[in-house]
């Protein structure tokens, strides 16, 4: 296969987020979460959007044939999506895995790892799409000592519903499916909400 026969299509979430499908699998070994061209090393496909010049990358995440970009800089998903396509593309037609096997972490930072992976799909599957209903996002920022952290976005920032959905919706969730969850940590600035779901309702 040349890189011409592999299909990418970019789904952007907003203007640091973006989604790329790609029609080629990637990743066979779970979710793969690079958050910093240092952790990216080994892995030809994540080396390779990082130095993606003015894009600024944060942070890749690389499940299946899915790979979502997290980037700082203000620069259009237009510009920087033909970058990152090309970064696919070359990845797959090197000589080796797109991405590297995880190395086996250490006992202390395993476990955390791995509830990453779990809780990162529950997000991708069932929590996202139920708060997509209200124009809300919730982004997993990390998982630490079994406790996980998010950020709300969208219609979810500064909306005054945001602590019920938190607590009934997304940890009810999290400890049916995730059940070896401690808790949940909101980080979110919801003063700075530019859009507050339930801001309308206010008389």
């Amino acid at each position: 296969m040349t890189p011409a026969d592999i299909r990418i299509t970019a789904e952007p979430i907003d203007n640091g987020r973006c989604k790329f499908l790609v029609s080629e699998p990637l990743h066979a070994g779970g979710v793969r979460r690079f958050a910093s061209p240092d952790e990216a090393q080994g892995s030809p496909l994540a080396e390779a959007i990082f130095a993606i010049p003015g894009a600024d990358v944060a942070e890749v995440i690389v499940s299946g044939n899915l790979v979502t970009v997290v980037k700082r800089s203000p620069a259009a998903w237009q510009a920087v999506g033909k970058a990152v396509g090309h970064a696919i593309r070359g990845a797959l037609a090197g000589p080796g895995p797109a991405i590297a096997p995880k190395a086996e972490a250490p006992a202390s930072g395993g476990m955390d790892d791995a509830l990453y992976e779990r809780v990162a799909d529950l997000f991708e599957r069932q929590v996202n799409p139920m708060v997509a209903r209200h124009g809300g996002r919730v982004e997993l920022i990390d998982v630490q000592d079994a406790v996980v952290m998010v950020r709300m976005a969208g219609g979810c920032q500064g909306c005054g519903m945001a602590d019920v959905t938190l607590r009934q919706g997304i940890e009810a969730m999290l400890h049916q499916h995730v059940p070896e969850v401690k808790g949940i940590v909101d980080i979110t600035d919801h003063a700075a909400g530019s859009s507050p779901y339930f801001a309308a309702a206010k008389k």
